[in-house]
């Protein structure tokens, strides 16, 4: 371990050098982070006022939430609900979407942004779903990850939501969330996701990500939080808490 100088003293006529005001050394450390019993406090609270979160997503089968998640990309949930009715009705496992062909999706999905290049995923995954796992959504994130247009958050909503698996999802709000509560300090999307699995206690982290991106969505806010209205208020490490 070095050890460390003492500094040398000042000239009784130097002038002292003012103190870093309270707001810029709070900001320049790491936030201090929620106690195991908040986290769980805060995550018992979202399960009481909702047991059983669902995705706002609508699908019929793992193939069909697949195409939902990957066409959710910069898109709201209610834009491609609105589109994925009809085409779910007519194409709702990896070979009837081939049959279907790229034109048709396109032209199914053409109110949903980036519609064109997402089509185009959508066509490839399909392709690869039949060839390589017989038309099968796997339970596996490698052989997610592998299928054109899905990426980590992508896989986590699957094994999450149609395998139960314990996974965290960080989208834009549960990034914000996390950051903002004081459930993670992560900078990048994968180590919000680090923080999660290890903080979350295991009784909740099947629906955590739900509770998260719904408090998010509904109540957390990005421009104007709604604390007065916020569950877990007096918790929250947030200090610009709205009135």
């Amino acid at each position: 371990m070095k050890s460390i100088a003492k500094p040398a003293g000042r000239s009784k006529g130097a002038a002292r050098k003012p103190a870093a005001s309270k707001t810029k050394r709070r900001s320049a450390g790491r936030r201090s982070k929620l106690s195991e019993a908040q986290i769980t406090e805060i995550f018992r609270r979202f399960a009481a006022a909702n047991p059983e979160p669902k995705s706002e997503l609508e699908y019929t089968n793992p193939y069909t939430l697949l195409v939902a998640v990957a066409l959710s990309a910069q898109a709201t949930d209610a834009g491609v609900n609105k589109a994925t009715r009809s085409l779910f009705k007519i194409a709702d496992t990896p070979e009837k979407m081939l049959r279907l062909g790229e034109d048709r999706l396109r032209e199914a999905i053409k109110t949903i942004g980036l519609y064109r290049n997402k089509a185009r995923n959508v066509i490839l995954a399909s392709q690869a779903l039949v060839a390589a796992h017989g038309g099968k959504v796997p339970r596996d994130r490698d052989a997610l990850e592998a299928l054109p247009g899905v990426g980590r958050k992508t896989a986590n909503v699957i094994l999450n939501v149609a395998f139960g698996e314990p996974t965290m999802a960080v989208d834009t709000h549960v990034f914000r969330v996390a950051n903002r509560i004081g459930l993670s300090n992560g900078k990048t999307p994968l180590a919000v996701e680090e923080d999660l699995l290890r903080v979350v206690p295991s009784q909740y982290a099947t629906h955590a990500h739900h509770w998260l991106i719904l408090h998010g969505r509904y109540v957390c806010k990005a421009r104007k939080p709604e604390c007065p209205a916020c569950l877990i208020n007096d918790l929250c490490l947030y200090d610009a808490k709205t009135l």
